[in-house]
């Protein structure tokens, strides 16, 4: 009988792990707290590069410099339309620009053609 309770609260405790958690509650803790942004622009002083935020197509995204018509804020880009490089890390994640035309990036108000020409903080 009590190797059947102990398997009992083993199964329970594992069923609970792998349930899926709020998303919002794991991007907040991605952004150590500071708010997780919904549509076009993160928040103006408060979310930096790489944060978490949901697009204004409801996809999970990041705030990058450049993308859309956010003034001095970073803007909310959809992870579809971003390009990341996994080599070079900012903030603690890979950084990640906006698509462009021809091919470029958005790297605040400057195009690059290559992320190695992004200005990484």
């Amino acid at each position: 009988m009590q190797l059947s309770i102990s398997t009992f609260v083993l199964a329970i405790a594992a069923v609970t792990t792998a349930l899926p958690q709020d998303s919002n509650a794991i991007m907040a803790r991605q952004n150590q707290n500071r708010p997780v942004p919904s549509g076009a622009c993160c928040v103006a002083a408060t979310n930096l590069k790489q944060d978490a935020c949901t697009a204004t197509n409801g996809q999970t995204g990041r705030c990058v410099p450049g993308g859309n018509s956010c003034g001095s804020s970073l803007s909310c880009v959809a992870q579809s339309s971003l390009t990341c490089d996994n080599n070079v890390i900012e903030r603690g994640k890979s950084l990640c620009r906006a698509n462009a035309f021809n091919g470029g990036f958005f790297d605040g108000a400057n195009i690059i053609q290559s992320l190695a020409q992004a200005k990484v903080n």
